[in-house]
């Protein structure tokens, strides 16, 4: 039953063009906006008093970190058969800072969205807040925090009901969707590109959920008051575009629906077949794949390698500042600049405890290379590779991050293993490509207009490589 009802602004601020709208509506169905109030339609719920107020400084190059007032909404169901009311009023915040939410509350909505069995160790509170305190991902490394928190402030508790990790960006790195083209376009032009707002998992290329939402009856209202209150911010701002990366599909056809530009990637990923043990995968292989991979393997032994999959109190501090000498002998060969700080691994570890998994290669008891991992509901995350800066390993990179992993799915029994981006060398180890995703709302129209007809060409051209990886990959016929 549709409920009508109105928007009221509280500030003396011009509306946005966004604000109260359902950006799914039929342009006939939309009506006039005026300094003070307009009406909208929800599908459930009615939606009113809902304003922001920003802070600006006066350099036009610089943007402060806003200082919001909460937005306010209250959400009017119809009565249920006993005629009981269940109005609701709902809080938007934006946050400096991920600490300022209790990590069981922001965890709360993430396992709700993910569904618990499926749960996203990279938008946890422990995770998020561990690239904030150990300094990789804050305003000094252009990575302004404007966590967005939704509260239900009818309840005594004020819970949270949704939580978004947003933020500020002053550059293109660690994202993993690339952009820089349309940056420099913009620059082309005298326009302005950075800052831009962000809503992702910070040097992580993992498919996730990106607002999350406790399981409640208006959780899809909830969505479209953040999805407006986001766009709010972008236009306020004065920002040139606001960005999701790596969401799930359904959140990708959300996005898309509400006038986001839709693009695709692609990733590698390995699937359990309902393997019991290594070999069980090995023999869905062709014979000349299957074979490569046993030589590789046998290399490992050959070199007096001992590998070995360590988690929780089994990382010892001496395990972290080792793999951060490989991670930098990484970044200082391929990136030219570490994302992630000393102190990340450690407060990593002693935050997620058995949900990392740390696999490393010995050499007579000395650490030589590792890979880190993380263990969600049904997947493992391949994330980070390093290796000793003086020596060489053959096949090494291998071993740590592909069949260790694998072995490790089918020991804890998980579904997937997603190895992070790039490297078509995956294939033939058994990892095929799958499709990932990201959405873009860019605010200049013309620009828009521009990406959208290459994305549009992107897309054509990303499908047609990944149907032909798929018709020659490693498995035998009709295995995948």
């Amino acid at each position: 039953m549709a409920v009508s009802g109105s928007v009221i602004a509280r500030w003396c601020t011009p509306p946005s063009p966004f604000l109260g709208r359902r950006f799914d509506s039929p342009e006939k169905d939309k009506k006039p906006y005026s300094s003070s109030w307009t009406t909208v339609a929800t599908s459930r719920n009615r939606i009113t008093s809902l304003f922001w107020e920003f802070r600006r400084k006066t350099n036009s190059t610089q943007i402060q970190q806003q200082q919001q007032q909460q937005q306010l909404f209250t959400l009017t169901a119809p009565p249920d058969p006993e005629g009981s009311n269940t109005n609701k009023v709902i809080s938007v915040s934006v946050l400096s800072s991920i600490s300022d939410v209790a990590a069981a509350e922001w965890d709360a909505c993430a396992v709700d969205s993910s569904g618990p069995g499926k749960f996203n160790p990279f938008v946890s509170h422990a995770f998020l807040s561990t690239l904030e305190s150990s300094a990789s991902a804050v305003a000094q490394t252009g990575w302004t925090p404007h966590h967005v928190v939704a509260r239900d402030e009818s309840s005594s508790s004020r819970a949270v009901v949704a939580a978004v990790p947003l933020y500020l960006k002053s550059h293109s790195y660690g994202e993993f969707v690339f952009d820089h083209s349309w940056a420099n376009a913009y620059y082309s032009y005298g326009a302005r590109y950075y800052p831009k707002l962000q809503c992702c998992v910070p040097f992580s290329p993992v498919t996730g959920p990106r607002i999350l939402l406790r399981d409640t009856p208006f959780k899809h209202e909830i969505f479209d008051i953040l999805l407006s209150a986001m766009k709010d911010i972008t236009a306020k701002s004065q920002l040139s575009s606001l960005h999701f990366t790596f969401p799930t599909e359904t959140e990708w056809n959300q996005l898309s629906q509400k006038g986001f530009l839709p693009r695709i990637g692609m990733q590698y990923h390995w699937k359990n077949r309902n393997y019991k043990k290594f070999d069980d995968f090995l023999m869905d292989m062709k014979q000349s794949k299957r074979k490569n991979i046993r030589q590789e393997r046998k290399k490992i032994s050959a070199q007096n390698l001992i590998m070995k999959r360590l988690r929780g109190y089994e990382i010892k501090g001496t395990h972290w500042d080792s793999f951060y000498n490989f991670y930098r002998n990484t970044t200082d060969n391929k990136w030219g600049t570490p994302y992630l700080t000393r102190e990340f691994f450690h407060e990593l570890g002693s935050k997620m405890g058995d949900q990392v998994l740390l696999v490393v290669a010995e050499e007579e008891d000395e650490l030589v290379a590792g890979a880190l991992n993380l263990i969600g509901g049904d997947t493992l995350y391949g994330r980070l590779w390093g290796c000793h800066p003086q020596a060489y390993y053959p096949s090494l990179h291998f071993e740590a991050c592909y069949y260790q992993a694998i072995e490790a799915a089918i020991e804890l029994d998980l579904k997937m293993v997603e190895a992070g981006a790039q490297g078509e060398h995956k294939i033939q180890r058994g990892y095929l490509p799958v499709t990932t995703y990201s959405c873009h709302y860019l605010v200049d129209e013309e620009f828009r207009r521009a990406i959208e007809d290459f994305l549009i060409r992107e897309t054509s051209q990303v499908n047609l490589v990944m149907k032909l990886l798929h018709e020659s990959g490693p498995f035998k016929e009709g295995i995948w």
